[in-house]
Formats: structure tokens, sequence, C-alpha cells
């Protein structure tokens, strides 16, 4: 039972991560389709950016199917931790495309308020802007809780880009509405907006996989109190080091400790046992997948 439970937790993750995908895909593709067509119609600088926002979303969703079945997989012989660093990877390249539509938008939009371009007003561009805002929040709303529950950044990743598109549409709202009565200039001002923000979010994806990715340890607090979950064990004289290694969703501690040099070994390695038990069950290390003591004479 101790190893069929953790992995139909993360079958659960597995399933949970590809629904939220599949309903963004669906939802991008046709808002992306709408928004695309009124910007183009109506020449408007914002939904034409919120259009490109959605198309990078089809784009996103799709790399987090992908990402999540590749993760998805058990280990084998060439990966003897499994696959869970997919999940990073594939953020990663998320986090780079939001900001090569960032930047394209960005340079669009100051273009038209360079050149004083304006936009036909007409109301397909607000039901479509107002359509976005709703669908959207309901989205955001669902992908935010299971992120929360499954600790996922492909499923955090993603419902921060429905809550972007939220944030997007309201703003290019606001502009259509301001825009009908003769400010042209708002237009082009939202669609930087709307670029700065989604330059942001892509900063901040591509800060999260890094941090895996690279292997950046835990931080200075959990390790002091992984130094006393470990010095609290008898026979433990102190705590030499201690290091992580993030495998995906997933950690490996690395841990030395001296113990008296009189001991045997086998009463060594059960003081190493010890520890090793005490860090897979504490409440505070979260998902610990395996834990490697070394031995040292005091």
């Amino acid at each position: 039972m101790e190893k069929i439970l953790p992995v139909m937790v993360l079958m659960d993750r597995y399933d949970t991560t590809r629904r939220i995908a599949v309903l963004g895909i669906s939802a991008n593709i046709l808002l992306s389709i709408l928004k695309l067509m009124a910007g183009y119609v109506s020449g408007s600088q914002a939904m034409l950016a919120d259009g490109f926002n959605s198309a990078q979303d089809v784009f996103a969703s799709l790399l987090t199917y992908v990402g999540n079945k590749i993760a998805s997989k058990p280990e084998d012989r060439e990966h003897p931790y499994g696959h869970g660093k997919a999940e990073y990877v594939f953020a990663m390249i998320i986090s780079f495309t939001l900001l090569l539509v960032g930047f394209r938008v960005l340079g669009n939009s100051f273009y038209s308020i360079v050149n004083r371009q304006g936009f036909s007003f007409n109301r397909y561009l607000v039901f479509t802007a107002a359509g976005t805002i709703v669908l959207k929040s309901g989205l955001f709303f669902h992908a935010r809780r299971a992120g929360r529950r499954e600790d996922s950044l492909l499923i955090a990743a993603n419902a921060m880009d429905h809550r972007n598109d939220v944030f997007v549409a309201t703003a290019t709202l606001t502009s259509i509405l301001l825009g009908s009565r003769g400010l042209y200039w708002v237009d082009g001002a939202v669609g930087i907006g709307i670029s700065g923000w989604i330059i942001l979010t892509g900063l901040r994806i591509f800060a999260g996989a890094y941090n895996v990715l690279m292997d950046t340890n835990i931080d200075q607090k959990m390790l002091l109190e992984l130094k006393s979950i470990i010095e609290a064990v008898p026979g433990v004289d102190h705590v030499d080091n201690i290091t992580s290694k993030p495998i995906g969703v997933s950690f490996i501690l690395m841990i030395k400790v001296s113990v008296k040099g009189t001991l045997t070994v086998e009463e060594g390695h059960g003081i190493a046992a010890r520890i090793k038990q005490e860090l897979k069950t504490c409440s505070i290390c979260g998902r610990v997948d395996d834990v490697i003591v070394h031995v040292n004479p005091a």
C-alpha cells in the first residue's frame, strides 16, 4: 500500500492537469478566433493584442497537455527518478512564447499611438470583450483551485494565463468604450499595458521553472527546520550538510551527519535509516521522493 498510494495520487494529479489543459485549449481557440476577427475588422490594437494573447494561450495549453503527458511517465533505466522535470521544461517554453508575444504587441501598440491610428467601433467588440471576462473568470478560479491542490507549476501557469486574460479583456473593453468617444490613444495605451502584463507573466513563469531546472536549494528557514528534526534523532552528534535536488514535483534530500566514531556499521546504518524515516514522514517536508544519508565519524 505504501507504494500504491503515491502512484495513485500522482495519476490523479496528471489527470487533473490534462483536464485543465483541454479546457484551456477549447476556450482559447474559440476566443482567439473571435478576437482576431473583431480586431482586424475594426482595427482595434487592444482587441488584436487580446487576440494574439489568446492565440498564445492555445499554444501554452497544448504545451501543458504535452508536458503533463511526458511528466506522467514512470521511471525507467534512462530516467531513474521519472520524467517529472518535463513539467518545468515545458513551463520554460511557455514563458519564452509569452515574452515573444508580449514584445510583439508592445511594438504594434507604440506604432499605433505614434501614427495616431483609430478604430471603427461596433457592438461586436463589446460583446467579445465582455464574454471573455465571464468565461476566463470561471476558468481562472477552477484552475487556481486545482493548481493549489495539486501543487503543479503547469496548472499554476495556466491559471495565471486565465487571470491575465480577465485583466486584459477588462482593459480592452475600457479602451473600446473610451475609443468610441474619440480618444484614439487609449486603444494603443491599453495595448502597451497588455503587453507589459504578458511580459511580466512570462518572467514569473521563467523564474519558477529556472529554480527547479537549475536545482536551486531549499530556503534557509526550511534548512533550519530539517536540521532540528535530524538532530533530534538519537545518536546524531550534529548535521554537517543538507542539500536538495528537485525532480519535478518531488525532491531528493541529501544529508551528511556526524555520529560517535566508535559506533559499529550496523549502529550507524540504523541512525541513517531513522533519519530517512523521519524526513519522509514529516509534515513540513512536502513531497520527498528519497533521502540519502551519509554518516561521518564525529
